[in-house]
């Protein structure tokens, strides 16, 4: 990981395109300003996990999916 210091006002650029500027410090919080191509996604670090989380869940079947594999189930029980 690379580390930096910054001063407000200060800026970190990322490739020609991506610039991140300190904007404000005040206690324990620190105000960055990000511009960034629209095409490049920028969130927070909670947002961006919960983003994958979903990403990675199975969709939910559709509802006449869903339905056919209960009535499966059922007849099986009855059958057996």
């Amino acid at each position: 990981m690379l580390v930096l210091s910054r001063k407000v006002g200060e800026a970190i650029c990322v490739r020609d395109d991506i610039v991140l500027k300190v904007l404000a410090i005040q206690g324990d919080r620190v105000r960055l300003g990000i511009r960034a191509p629209k095409h490049i996604a920028v969130h927070r670090e909670e947002i961006a996990q919960h983003i994958r989380l979903i990403a990675n869940e199975p969709a939910e079947p559709p509802p006449a999916i869903k339905m056919g594999a209960e009535q499966n189930c059922e007849q099986r029980k009855y059958n057996e």
